[in-house]
C-alpha cells in the first residue's frame, strides 16, 4: 500500500462500531484521514448522503470512492491503486 498520497474521509457517528474499526483500520496502516462525525455535523451528513446515497454509517471516501461499511479488503484494494 502506499497510502501516503490518498485523502480518506471517514463519515461517522460516536456510536457506531464499525465506525471505531474503520479507524483503526486506517491508523493501523499509517493512512491519515478526516473523520466526520454526522451526529454533531449536519452539513457532513448531508454531504455523506450526497456523496453515497446511504444514511448509515461508515461512509468512507478515498480518492473519490465510496465505500459503505467495514470493507477491508475493499480499503486495501483502494489505497493499493
Amino acid at each position: 500500500m502506499n497510502p501516503k498520497n490518498k485523502k480518506v474521509t471517514i463519515y461517522s457517528t460516536s456510536t457506531c462500531p464499525y465506525c471505531v474499526l474503520a479507524k483503526d483500520f486506517f491508523t493501523s496502516n499509517d493512512v491519515k484521514y478526516d473523520d466526520k462525525n454526522v451526529s454533531f455535523d449536519r452539513r457532513a451528513g448531508q454531504e455523506m448522503i450526497a456523496k453515497s446515497g446511504q444514511m448509515g454509517v461508515p461512509v468512507i471516501d478515498i480518492d473519490g470512492e465510496i465505500v459503505v461499511g467495514f470493507r477491508p479488503d475493499v480499503f486495501q484494494e483502494l489505497l493499493a491503486k
